[in-house]
């Protein structure tokens, strides 16, 4: 079985809105794209700071600038579809129990958990209007504050699937390495993922990218598949010709660590199914 859990019906343009990409229409330019590709089960997760409920959670500006659709008016069209029902929710240090509150209200399949904010205030590992990097020399820095947000992340429980794991890497070359060995993130890393019990993301959306390497590298995958970490499958994809992309790669990597089998989830619930793609939808 291949999956697809971690999508976006709409692209991050403003003027996407809600009533424009959430139609059966859409809905179904995204099956006909993973059928193409061997996907046989997606499931959409959309940005938790789309929906004004999140604003209980965090105020930040971009939050407060996006925050103007309904979380159950989403939760609504989904369950009218052959979609699976997540959402990407941000970790936010402090909020952890409105966070649950949240999500446990919601009759959700899953929910993906991420962090793109680190440390004091609104900077941001991957978005350049709030860019952490700016007037930042310190990589060693950048990235351990990354990693140990990753890690209260993960431990919190409050997820089912922990997305793009090292973000922090997204700019690739156009933002400095550090010196410290890659490996002295990953290990704590992957420790609070055992700790949490949460499934880790291996994610094609990072081949789009400046980085252009999957998510999480190779080397940290390895630890994963070591600790007994069960993998998740998903390209982020923000519009239809997005899904699927690079999931040959993903495969090729996962089958090399001796993974044969990824996350399936419904209600909350995950169990394991064989890796593999199903044979392609034939075209029209």
């Amino acid at each position: 079985m291949l999956t697809d859990y971690h999508l976006h019906l709409r692209p991050d343009d403003d003027g996407s809105a809600f009533e424009r990409y959430f139609t059966p229409e859409n809905v179904e330019r995204y099956l006909a794209a993973a059928g193409e590709c061997g996907i046989e089960e997606l499931g959409v997760s959309e940005h938790v700071y789309r929906f004004t409920a999140a604003l209980d959670l965090w105020r930040h500006p971009l939050w407060i600038e996006n925050a103007v659709d309904d979380l159950d008016a989403y939760c609504e069209f989904v369950r009218s579809t052959p979609l699976r029902l997540g959402i990407e929710c941000d970790y936010i240090p402090g909020a952890e129990e409105r966070t649950a509150a949240l999500l446990g209200a919601r009759d959700l399949d899953y929910v993906v958990g991420s962090v793109h904010f680190v440390g004091e205030g609104d900077a941001a590992v991957d978005h350049e209007g709030f860019d952490v990097w700016e007037g930042a020399a310190d990589a060693d820095q950048v990235w351990r504050r990354y990693f140990e947000a990753f890690g209260e992340c993960a431990r919190s429980g409050l997820f089912d699937i922990l997305a793009h794991p090292d973000l922090v890497k997204v700019w690739g070359r156009a933002r400095p390495l550090p010196e410290a060995e890659l490996r002295a993130f990953y290990e704590p890393a992957v420790e609070a993922i055992v700790a949490g019990g949460s499934a880790v993301e291996l994610s094609t959306a990072g081949l789009r990218k400046p980085v252009g390497e999957l998510y999480p590298a190779p080397e940290f995958a390895a630890l994963c598949a070591e600790a007994g970490v069960p993998f998740a499958l998903s390209s982020d994809a923000h519009m239809p010709e997005q899904v699927g992309v690079g999931y040959d790669r993903a495969v090729e990597l996962l089958e090399s660590l001796g993974v044969g089998e990824i996350c399936v989830f419904e209600g909350r619930r995950r169990r394991l199914a064989p890796l593999g793609a199903a044979a392609p939808a034939p075209r029209g």
